[in-house]
């Protein structure tokens, strides 16, 4: 069985399963052979440069005194060498054409080269350096007045109001389109998974400064189609918010998310249950040192748990399709999760404490234990919208807050570029200088949004082109 039976009165236990134990075979680990420089340095441009050290004089026979000739080369060693970041200034010259028949005429014609307009009007901000503002900001979490220091560093003050201007007006003019198409695109899919995080914005109207306000991630879910992640700025966690974001969705989509009672007003959906945060749960009431006492009722559930995990670890090692993850669960995991609900029904534990608001919370979820079975694209947790948030939570212990709801929801759109990057395996301060210099606009239509798209050929060959 999965634990050890114990008991005490006369209530009976609650009916165990026979676990199916999964073989995992074992194979002496070799050690990984050192990668060589070829390896190691695969992508970075080489440069080969002759050495020259030796005088005429070190160059002379030593047993004739002939001077010596080169008759051979070969490399002694390799280095990296740093290039100092700089800043130059392009100034751009306008030429003028006159036509030479009409110039002695009443009427002179003449044209003038205006070229490519400025990215903002009147600024000198270009496609690569907001790109780089958003990249150090939004991918390395490096907060506008860092910036602004390392600015100074290379000759020019830049200040950070600037920096903020300069990205609110290019995320609301240029990728809002982009972000728009995405979302457009992830209403159009049936698994999907959400999860929040607060956030402080400063200037919001009729709210103190010290208000929490919430950053909504929302992602496809793992059915092996191209992700699509996107984050999502409100000023509170009312469960409405979620609700009118998804707002077209097909009937009966599945949406993985944690135990928030405010997605409760996603009603046209499946509700998955993250089976993560009920072990989690179960693992915070294992009092120290129990944690392999089979007979404590939170290290059974635990086990239940770590059984379910088990089985899907197996599946995608096996590469299984999503049908025969279907029939697998079906035979594996749905007798797992009955004798789960079975050992819930049989828990009573002491009012107030951990096993009780293990318990409490399992309960709330009891009627989305199941849904995932429903399908082999369903997931058992929801774990990828946690990790899909951490870059957000890791860079606001750096910027802290946002200062106006424009730079909130402009940081929304950076971040969603950014991550969406970063999962087509894009560098993604070339994926935002491609945008930038694309420049699509609120004209700009689905068809042609296809091209921007990080998972489009199109988008892979610029980015590389600007990684060259």
């Amino acid at each position: 069985s999965l634990f050890s039976e114990s008991g005490s009165g006369e209530e009976p236990l609650p009916e165990l399963i026979e676990p199916e134990f999964i073989e995992v075979k074992t194979s002496k680990r070799e050690r990984k052979p050192k990668a060589d420089y070829d390896e190691m340095f695969a992508n970075l441009p080489i440069h080969y440069e002759e050495v020259n050290t030796l005088s005429e004089e070190d160059r002379q026979c030593p047993a004739c005194g002939s001077g010596m000739i080169p008759i051979g080369h070969e490399e002694i060693r390799t280095e990296l060498r740093y290039t100092r970041a700089k800043l130059e200034r392009i100034v751009y010259i306008a030429t003028t054409y006159g036509c030479p028949a009409c110039k002695d005429t009443e009427d002179p014609q003449f044209i003038k080269d205006e070229g490519i307009p400025a990215l903002i009007p009147g600024g000198y901000a270009s496609a690569s350096l907001v790109s780089h503002i958003m990249y150090e900001k939004y991918a390395d979490a490096l907060p506008l007045y860092r910036q602004e220091k390392g600015f100074e560093l290379l000759g020019v003050s830049i200040s950070r109001t600037t920096m903020a201007n300069w990205i609110i007006t290019c995320a609301q003019n240029y990728l809002k389109p982009v972000y728009d198409y995405f979302h457009r695109e992830l209403l159009k899919r049936h698994f999907l998974m959400a999860d929040e995080t607060p956030v402080q914005v400063v200037k919001e109207p009729d709210r103190r400064p010290q208000s929490t306000s919430y950053i909504w991630l929302m992602r496809s879910g793992e059915d092996r189609l191209p992700p699509i992640i996107l984050y999502h700025y409100t000023e509170t966690r009312a469960g409405g918010n979620a609700a009118d974001f998804l707002d077209g969705i097909e009937e009966g989509s599945y949406v993985m998310v944690d135990g928030y009672s405010g997605y409760n007003r996603l009603k046209k959906i499946r509700r998955c249950c993250c089976y993560a945060h009920i072990r989690r749960y179960l693992m915070e009431a294992i009092p120290k040192g129990h944690e392999k006492d089979y007979s404590h009722p939170a290290v059974q559930g635990v086990l239940y748990c770590n059984k379910l995990f088990e089985y899907e670890r197996s599946y995608k090692e096996k590469g299984l399709s999503y049908a025969q993850v279907y029939k697998r669960r079906q035979k594996d995991a749905m007798p797992v999760v009955e004798g789960f609900m079975r050992w819930l029904d049989g828990q009573h534990p002491e009012k107030g404490g951990r096993m009780d608001r293990a318990v409490t919370y399992i309960r709330n979820r009891k009627d989305t234990l199941m849904t995932y079975l429903e399908d082999g694209r369903c997931s058992l947790s929801n774990n990828p919208s946690e990790n899909s948030l951490r870059p957000v939570t890791l860079g606001r212990k750096n910027w802290l807050f946002s200062d106006s709801q424009d730079g909130a929801n402009a940081s929304m759109v950076v971040y969603t570029m950014v991550e969406m990057a970063k999962a087509y395996g894009l560098h993604p301060y070339n994926y935002l200088k491609y945008l930038l210099d694309s420049r699509p606009g609120t004209d700009t239509i689905d068809a042609e949004l296809k091209d921007p798209a990080p998972w489009s050929e199109m988008a892979r060959i610029e980015c590389n082109k600007k990684s060259e």
